[in-house]
C-alpha cells in the first residue's frame, strides 16, 4: 500500500489530468471485460504496462511484483475450471483416479487462459490509474463527477487511518519481535490478540484526536483541500480517444471472424 503511494507521486504521468487517466482506465476496462477476446486483452495489458513503465517510469521490478500477486490467485482459481472430473475420459490428456477421470478439453484450457489473460487486463488497467495518480486527485475526479461529498470524506479519511494503522502495527510488531514474541505458535497467537487489542485502542485515540484537530481548524461537516486543477491537453485527449476508438473496432472485426 505504502509503496504503490510512492510510486504513485514519483509517476512522470502524476501532473497528468486526472480525469483524462480516469476516462482512459476506466474505459479500456470497460472493453477488456465486455470484449473478452484474447487479441484486445493482449493489446490492453501491453498498452496499458507500456503507458506504466516507460511513459510514467514505474520501476518494472515492482511493476513484475504487482502483477505477480493477482495471476497466483488467478492461476490457482482458474485449475478448477481447466480440470473436468468425469465417469469418461473427455480428452486425450485425461487421467484415470478412484473410477473417475480427470481431463483437460481444448475448449477448457482455452477458456482459462482467456480468463487469465482478461483479469491481468483489467488489472493492468487499475495498475495504470493507481500508479499514476494519488488518492487525493482520484478524490478530486469523483467530486467533479458529482460523487456524493459524505462518501468522498469517507474515502480520504479511511486513506488517512489506513496508513495511521500500517505505521502503528508496525511499531508493535518490532517491539514484539525484539522481545521475542513470536518464537512459539502460542506465543505468536497471544502476541497477535494483543496487537490487535492495542490496534484497536490506538486507532479510537487517534479518531478522536484527528476530531478534536478538525474542529479547532473550524470543521463544519466538509474537508476542504487544496485543489489542483490540471486541464488535459488536446493531443493526450485525442489520442486517448483514437486508443479506445482502435480497440473497439478491432474488437468488432474479431467478433466478425468468429
Amino acid at each position: 500500500m505504502i509503496m504503490i503511494d510512492k510510486l504513485a507521486y514519483s509517476s512522470k504521468l502524476r501532473y497528468k489530468s486526472p480525469c483524462l487517466k480516469s476516462f482512459v482506465a476506466v474505459s479500456t476496462l470497460f472493453i477488456c471485460v465486455i470484449a473478452r477476446l484474447p487479441l484486445i486483452s493482449l493489446l490492453i495489458l501491453l498498452c496499458m504496462g507500456s503507458l506504466t513503465v516507460f511513459i510514467g517510469k514505474t520501476s518494472l521490478k515492482y511493476y513484475l511484483k504487482l502483477m505477480i500477486i493477482p495471476l497466483g490467485f488467478l492461476i490457482l482459481s482458474t485449475i478448477a475450471i481447466i480440470v473436468n472430473i468425469s465417469d469418461e475420459p473427455l480428452s486425450s490428456i485425461s487421467i484415470a483416479l478412484l473410477g473417475k477421470y480427470i481431463s483437460i478439453t481444448t475448449a477448457s484450457f482455452y477458456y482459462g487462459c482467456n480468463l487469465i489473460l482478461v483479469s491481468l487486463a483489467a488489472v493492468s488497467c487499475l495498475y495504470f490509474l493507481s500508479l499514476s495518480t494519488p488518492v487525493i486527485d482520484l478524490l478530486y475526479v469523483l467530486k467533479t463527477i458529482h460523487c456524493p461529498e459524505l462518501i468522498i470524506e469517507l474515502l480520504l479519511l479511511i486513506y488517512r487511518f489506513i496508513f495511521v494503522l500500517l505505521d502503528i502495527s508496525n511499531s508493535i510488531y518490532t517491539s514484539q519481535k525484539c522481545r521475542l514474541g513470536n518464537r512459539n505458535f502460542k506465543t505468536s497467537l497471544k502476541s497477535a490478540s494483543s496487537l490487535c487489542a492495542v490496534m484497536f485502542i490506538r486507532a479510537l485515540k487517534k479518531s478522536s484526536m484527528l476530531y478534536d484537530s478538525m474542529e479547532s481548524r473550524c470543521y463544519d461537516g466538509r474537508i476542504n483541500v487544496l485543489k489542483r486543477y490540471v486541464k488535459a491537453e488536446r493531443k493526450e485527449i485525442i489520442l486517448s480517444i483514437i486508443f479506445e476508438v482502435a480497440l473497439i473496432i478491432i474488437a468488432i472485426i474479431c467478433w466478425r471472424s468468429i
